[in-house]
């Protein structure tokens, strides 16, 4: 329990007494590792998942439990059959493991700017990524669902499918972000495009801690992924053990990883999973406080959400008004004892890439602007009422005091 005096983190997990008793359920039946409530995730995410489709989807939606996002997205490329030479398009406003992964696979990550006012691939400079790169090199496209703020899956997939791409919908932050049919079929983002990644880190929606999930409608995806997951191995750890036939005889058909999730961790998934909508809701009556506490104040941009988006994070931009810089609006926050993150430093940016490349800042404008003026407020399960009202308070007070430095003709 956080005291009214203490300082407020800026994320911390809801863990209550069901979370506790499936983690004792797992150590107490002598099976830790992938085994009955990882395959029991599986099928209730993917049902979860199934509840609000509309619209044509061709196949049925299944789910893999992976031990996290970075090495869903690492199957899925895999799957889709990235390798040297290939070229994968994201945003340059992502985590790093967005374009890891096309690296782990020799593949290089072509970056493309957000468009303006958003945090979301710039649908006209995804288009133009595409058209200056060889024939049949641009493999797979991943967009990025930001912060719960979903993206505009119906134009990515256009895009992509005239040249021939692969989509993979990096879901990180969505869940349960759901997107309205738009004459494409609607449905929860990460469900929409050949494959979708979520991730069930400390901080998201739902946790296990450490974690994710790949999620496909295509067999031979979900074919591939299921060997790569665990060292392509054609069994099963649970089905060597569960199986009349001899647990000791498996061949290994590819070169595979270690990406399976342990069933404690599935287990604690389970627990969130049941109460995911009570989570959300909590996530949403903070996002609302905040919206109401900021709107109509030109030293602040609220984020450009939608109705079926999950509130993840609380992208707060600072406005030309603010007359602070970002880096100061985060300092006085901390100072005041309100914990703050920003989201993210774009990967251009990185030395990795930069160097690599031969990036410049100035080459991702919106990107740029973006990231320069986001800071993301707390907004978690738990937060009391005082404490929603201090980040508040904090926040205008870390721009009211450089904004009583602007010249009296600026302030008036």
């Amino acid at each position: 329990m956080i005291a009214a005096t203490d300082d407020i983190p800026f994320a911390r997990p809801f863990i209550g007494a069901s979370e506790e008793e499936a983690a004792l359920r797992v150590l107490r039946s002598g099976w830790l590792t992938t085994g009955a409530e990882a395959l029991a995730f599986e099928k209730e995410f993917a049902e979860f998942l199934a509840s609000r489709e509309n619209g044509a989807h061709e196949g049925a939606l299944k789910c893999l439990a992976v031990n996290s996002a970075t090495s869903g997205l690492h199957l899925a490329l895999e799957a889709c059959g990235v390798g040297p030479g290939d070229f994968v398009l994201v945003p340059s406003l992502t985590f790093a493991a967005t374009a890891e992964v096309a690296r782990y696979l020799g593949a290089d990550p072509v970056f493309v700017d957000v468009a303006p006012g958003t945090f979301h691939l710039d649908p006209g400079a995804l288009e133009k990524a595409f058209a200056r790169l060889p024939k049949g090199k641009a493999k797979a496209v991943i967009p990025v669902h930001f912060g719960g703020l979903s993206c505009d899956m119906r134009v990515i997939l256009e895009i992509a499918r005239a040249y021939g791409a692969k989509v993979i919908e990096d879901a990180a932050h969505s869940f349960p972000s759901f997107i309205p049919n738009d004459g494409g079929g609607g449905g929860f983002a990460g469900t929409l495009a050949d494959a979708g990644v979520f991730s069930f880190y400390a901080t998201k929606t739902i946790t296990t801690g450490e974690g994710g999930m790949l999620c496909s409608r295509d067999p031979e995806i979900l074919a591939r992924a299921s060997i790569m997951r665990c060292h392509g191995i054609d069994r099963s750890v649970w089905n060597r053990y569960s199986d009349a036939r001899a647990s000791w005889r498996y061949e290994v058909v590819e070169a595979g990883y270690k990406y399976n999730m342990p069933d404690i961790l599935a287990a604690i998934g389970r627990a969130q999973l049941s109460r995911a909508w009570d989570l959300l809701r909590e996530r949403e009556e903070i996002a609302r406080a905040y919206d109401e506490a900021f709107a109509g104040d030109e030293r602040f941009v609220l984020p450009p959400t939608g109705p079926g988006d999950a509130r993840h994070l609380y992208p707060l931009r600072l406005g030309p008004a603010a007359g602070s810089t970002r880096d100061d609006f985060v300092q006085r926050l901390k100072d005041a004892g309100v914990g703050a993150s920003v989201h993210f430093i774009p990967l251009h940016a990185m030395p990795y890439y930069r160097d690599r490349y031969g990036l410049r800042q100035d080459d991702f404008p919106e990107t740029m602007k973006s990231h320069l003026s986001e800071v993301s407020l707390p907004i978690w399960p738990g937060m009391t009422g005082a404490q929603v009202r201090r980040v508040i308070d904090a926040s205008r007070e870390a721009v009211e005091i450089n904004f009583r430095k602007l010249p009296r003709s600026f302030r008036e």
